[in-house]
């Protein structure tokens, strides 16, 4: 039987029949928007539920003591990022096993992760209803049955089965790119000031966001790097993740990082405009695919946090001298990050 309150789903499964751990182990599609979650026994940590979501969506967190990702045990920081990593990647489904074992206050934080990403929840409840905490006693509708129970998974959630950033428009190039500079150039731009090439990087109005600086310049090619190299600075943290992957794509020093805002990052997060001090050189740079939903992740962070868009979105971690990022790139040698994770100044 299926007890359903709004976005909620619970799933009561008195016998503990096979057939729904399976069907619920088999829902996990992250690509298709739908993850299964599947939370630790008797862990005592309160970030532990956080940490089981992370770890559902493929983020994994360093280990030992002294750990850069130590700041994640706070249970607020590991629910937004787990939140900004959802968001960024269009999950719009989580399934819950064996949520009767949850306590009342990680009930309450699954609960408060719904509200904030908007994802549709799905509870496995693996003993008796009548055990069914208040949080999760009302309903609107009974489903029950294997059938209705598979049909549910099926089902679209309220968010797009999609990242949250549209593909990029594909580059001009030849003739097409020659007629757009031309254009470009001869285009008045603010405050009074005209581009008279598209050379790439080049400083364009160094308080304009990077969709503004875009219509004037075109952005710098990314530095390219291996597969394997791009999928270690996917960190747990979508801010780390995000300024890691600026750092190795631009090969910018940290300071670059302190004032980009998130207006700074394009809408379909195809570029990054990085600003110095003084906004002396404020390059554009392109982002590769690779980077995009590292840097989508950041931007969510940022806005599920409610930071006006003139804030800047990589300086939480910039607190402290950024020792949890530079900690990150010292674990990152073959990329050679941790002389320009010290590179304060630009």
């Amino acid at each position: 039987m299926a007890l359903a309150y709004s976005d909620v789903t619970i799933v009561v499964d008195e016998r503990d029949d096979l057939f729904y751990t399976r069907a619920a182990l088999q829902a996990h599609r992250p690509g298709e928007g739908r993850i299964t979650v599947q939370p630790t026994p008797a862990s005592g940590s309160p970030a532990a539920l956080a940490h089981d979501m992370l770890y559902a969506l493929g983020k994994r967190l360093a280990p030992g003591p002294n750990s850069p990702d130590v700041w994640l045990d706070s249970v607020n920081a590991a629910r937004l990022a787990a939140a900004a990593w959802g968001v960024a990647t269009g999950v719009r489904h989580v399934v819950v096993r064996r949520a009767h074992l949850l306590t009342l206050r990680r009930i309450d934080q699954l609960l408060a992760w719904r509200e904030l990403t908007g994802a549709q929840l799905t509870l496995l409840w693996q003993k008796p209803p009548r055990g069914l905490p208040p949080a999760l006693a009302r309903v609107e509708r009974h489903i029950s049955g294997r059938d209705q129970f598979k049909a549910l998974l099926a089902e679209p959630g309220p968010i797009p089965a999609r990242p949250s950033f549209p593909p990029a428009l594909p580059a001009k190039t030849g003739a097409a790119a020659t007629a757009v500079a031309a254009r470009q150039s001869a285009t008045p731009q603010p405050g009074g000031t005209e581009t008279a090439s598209m050379r790439p990087g080049q400083r364009a109005h160094p308080c304009a966001g990077a969709l503004a600086t875009a219509q004037l310049i075109q952005a710098a090619p990314a530095i390219e790097i291996a597969s394997e190299e791009a999928a270690a600075l996917a960190t747990a943290h979508p801010i780390i993740a995000g300024a890691l992957s600026v750092l190795a794509f631009t090969r910018a020093g940290l300071g670059s990082l302190r004032f980009t805002r998130d207006l700074d990052i394009t809408g379909d997060v195809s570029a990054i405009k990085l600003h110095g001090v003084g906004h002396r050189h404020c390059p554009l740079h392109a982002v590769p695919a690779w980077a995009r939903p590292l840097l989508a992740s950041t931007r969510a962070h940022h806005r599920l946090t409610a930071h006006p868009p003139e804030d800047g979105v990589f300086a939480p971690v910039m607190l402290a001298e950024a020792r949890h990022l530079r900690a990150h790139a010292g674990r990152l040698p073959r990329l050679d990050l941790s002389l320009l994770a010290g590179a304060l100044v630009p």
